[in-house]
């Protein structure tokens, strides 16, 4: 590894977690172990490699559009565990206004 030392304590700190020592311990460990290996990688060659952003292809996935037939309003609806006319009753999420 390098020869700076992380300060795990700090780390946690800023990240808002109470360590034990045990714990500091462990995880400065396995971070050491990470950074080593970040440092490994960053010695290869990728002059050769383009950019990506994902290293997995990404497309939209699409289908006709076409009409079929739903269920019925009412038998859906008889399923609800509220209604409000032709509408489920939901628990508001939204605080109103006043």
């Amino acid at each position: 590894m390098s020869e700076q030392k992380i300060d795990i304590r700090h780390v946690a700190t800023l990240a808002r977690l109470a360590l034990t020592d045990d714990e500091v311990e462990r995880f400065g460990s396995q971070l050491e172990d990470l950074l080593e290996h970040v440092n490994v990688l960053a010695k290869l060659d990728v002059s050769g490699v383009s950019a990506t952003a994902q290293v997995v292809e990404s497309r939209n996935v699409e289908r006709k559009d076409e009409v079929r037939p739903s269920l019925e309003r009412e038998t859906v609806l008889a399923q609800a565990p509220q209604r409000q006319g032709a509408f489920f009753r939901v628990p508001r999420i939204i605080a109103e206004e006043a």
